[in-house]
């Protein structure tokens, strides 16, 4: 395309038009959002040549003048993050369904901004002589490899006219279609591989003290340490479990934990992994954007929880990298004698999107777990038996505690807009602001 003109391909090019056209358009969610739809107004440009021949194959651009809304008071949408798919339609002498696609290309739109979409082109082969008139039809933005679609809520008039005239030498044929034929207006998906059942991963930060992640399955005892005996690190076994997030989340997610404990006087400091690489980051992260933590459920003679809590992921991510969650670290004191048990809980993460942005919690609890690690513990002051604390983790700075309440969206925990809800997918889901998506594609096996 030259200077946003219509090119002719095959012959001499020809002068180009361009007409605005603006219609009512409501844009719907992804369905597993329960996001009610958004209304508004699009306004389009559409370039194509004033005039062609029969047997000719033309572009058309389509140019968004203004999309139906604005990105949402929330987040930044990074740079190259949104790409715009649509149809256009084809009347009069033609009737065809022109499949238009744009780059996934736009500058950084701040929280609150206007919502910038890439010109989208198309190509259509021309069969009958007469006027071809080109109308802009249902269109999906694809942020994060989520669709929003977008329809239109009234008549839309027509953006352009080709004037085809017979080609030379020839006759015209009657009817046709677009050499694209008719296409769905889906995005591409940006994000990672597909498949697979893991949520965790082992990376950064944490000293490990004894056995890797496995693909183990579930165990029953766990693994038992002596008395007495010297035995200062005691290396869990790697449990199957599985977690179901709060609606709209996902039914399940199936992953392993491991549990290892290291004597430090009369409480042990442990150490939670997860598998590794359980998803490719389906855009740019910045540093400090993914935070897990996790309840461990004490069993045995001893009762109660305790919180153990990982690192944000150290780098920045690049689409495709591989993202873990941080080895998950907190101490357990130890409130009654015996033998106790150790078995992974629920699982949390925030998600800090942003710079200044506000943390979104999501919670998943855990549906299927087993014992890890057993341990001969000895009674400690103010230990855990029977009490939920905090596991003395490494975890800073504020989360906020966003739970939902009747099976509905995270809240965000922002005052200014409350009416701004956030869903949050861990390893097969996706995080929804608004009408900002990420996704996070699992493996198809955990390692």
């Amino acid at each position: 395309m030259l200077g946003g003109a219509g090119i002719l391909l095959g012959v001499a090019a020809v002068p180009a038009q361009a007409a605005e056209v603006s219609y009512k358009t409501e844009c719907i969610p992804p369905a597993a959002s329960g996001l009610d739809p958004v209304e508004g107004t699009t306004k389009v440009e559409i370039t194509a040549p004033a005039t062609a021949k029969v047997g000719d194959e033309i572009e058309v651009v389509w140019k968004f003048v203004q999309a139906a809304s604005k990105n949402p008071d929330l987040i930044v949408l990074p740079k190259d993050s949104v790409k715009p798919t649509g149809t256009l339609k084809a009347s009069g002498a033609q009737t065809a369904d022109i499949a238009m696609e744009g780059p996934q290309k736009n500058p950084e739109i701040p929280k609150g901004g206007d919502m910038v979409l890439s010109d989208m082109t198309g190509k259509v082969k021309l069969t009958t002589a007469g006027d071809v008139t080109l109308t802009p039809d249902a269109y999906t933005i694809t942020a994060y490899s989520t669709d929003t679609k977008c329809t239109p809520q009234e008549a839309v008039p027509a953006a352009a006219t080709i004037k085809v005239t017979a080609a030379e030498g020839g006759s015209t044929t009657s009817g046709g279609s677009t050499s694209g034929g008719t296409t769905t207006s889906g995005g591409t998906a940006t994000g990672g591989d597909t498949g697979g059942t893991t949520s965790g991963g082992s990376t950064t930060g944490g000293s490990t003290t004894g056995g890797g992640t496995t693909s183990g399955g579930s165990t029953s005892g766990g693994s038992t340490s002596g008395g007495d005996d010297g035995q200062t690190d005691f290396a869990g076994k790697t449990v199957a479990t599985s977690f179901a997030c709060t609606s709209p989340g996902p039914a399940k997610i199936d992953s392993t934990a491991t549990i290892n404990a290291k004597k430090n006087g009369g409480s042990y400091d442990l150490t939670v992994k997860t598998a590794e690489g359980v998803m490719n980051s389906p855009a740019p992260l910045p540093a400090g954007a993914l935070k897990p933590s996790m309840v461990i459920t004490v069993g045995g003679d001893d009762s109660g929880s305790l919180k153990v809590e990982g690192p944000a992921n150290k780098d920045a991510l690049n689409t495709g990298d591989p993202v873990s969650l941080g080895d998950m670290t907190g101490t357990y004191k130890p409130g009654a004698d015996g033998k106790a048990t150790l078995s992974p809980g629920d699982l949390t993460i925030v998600v800090t999107l942003s710079a200044g942005s506000d943390p979104i919690t999501i919670p998943c609890k855990a549906t299927k777990t087993a014992v890890s690690l057993e341990l001969d513990v000895q009674k400690q002051a103010g230990g855990v038996s029977g009490a939920t604390t905090s596991g003395s983790g490494s975890s800073s700075g504020s989360s906020s505690s966003s739970s939902s309440s009747g099976g509905g969206l995270a809240e965000t925990g922002a005052n200014d807009h409350g009416g701004l809800r956030a869903l949050g997918f861990v390893a097969g889901t996706a995080i929804l602001l608004g009408g900002a998506v990420f996704v996070f594609l699992p493996h198809r096996r955990v390692r």
